[in-house]
């Protein structure tokens, strides 16, 4: 009986860190979705290229590559 017991209050505390670890992975931050201060820098450089009409299409990237084989 005492084994039983024993048995009863490990699946107990199992649930239990298995439950606790869901909750922590539902709150975990995405460390890939973390900017590093130089890639923050490289997004803002992108938008201000994009608002001046700087950025190249990758179709057209695409041609020049083909052009150039």
């Amino acid at each position: 009986m005492n084994g039983e017991k024993t048995e009863k209050k490990l699946f107990e505390e199992l649930n239990f860190i298995k439950k606790q670890l869901g909750e922590i992975k539902e709150h975990m931050v995405d460390i890939d979705s973390l900017l590093t201060a130089e890639e923050k820098e490289l997004v803002c450089k992108s938008f201000e290229n994009e608002a001046k009409g700087k950025l190249v299409p990758l179709s057209r990237l695409e041609e020049i590559r083909l052009k150039n084989i």
